[in-house]
């Protein structure tokens, strides 16, 4: 399945993104020039891995019939630079009653996560520049 996401320039380095049904605001902050009028690219990169990993993970706990009750993933990134990679760093909340074993079902669970496996693998891009009139 293919996703869509377009993203149109509001004013400044503010643009609105287009996903399906829904739309969210994304910017950079003032101390680069943007008006912080919602989260940075950055930032949904990294929410966008912390929110797979967080249903993955209840998907899977479903699917064995465990109630492990509520879930938290922090997931914070270092962008690369010259000659390091970029470094992810996860941080998986999950309830203290949860035996060992189901803790260690859930972290092996949690890194096969479709985000976690676009981010871990080989990713490919495809690039054409099309010249249309577009209105403000």
């Amino acid at each position: 399945m293919e996703h869509k996401v377009t993203a149109r320039r509001t004013s400044g380095f503010s643009h609105t993104l287009a996903l399906g049904d829904h739309q969210v605001t994304i910017d950079e902050p003032r101390d680069v020039g943007g008006d912080d009028e919602g989260p940075c690219p950055e930032q949904l990169l990294a929410a966008s891995l912390a929110s797979c990993t967080a249903i993955t993970i209840e998907m899977y706990a479903q699917r064995k019939g465990w109630d492990i009750g509520p879930v938290e993933v922090d997931a914070g990134f270092t962008p690369a630079e010259r000659g390091c990679p970029t470094r992810f760093e996860l941080v998986l909340r999950l309830p203290s009653h949860l035996s060992e074993e189901q803790v260690a079902s859930l972290r092996v669970i949690a890194a096969k996560c479709p985000i976690h496996r676009t981010l871990d693998g080989e990713v490919m891009f495809s690039e054409r520049i099309e010249r249309v009139n577009l209105a403000p």
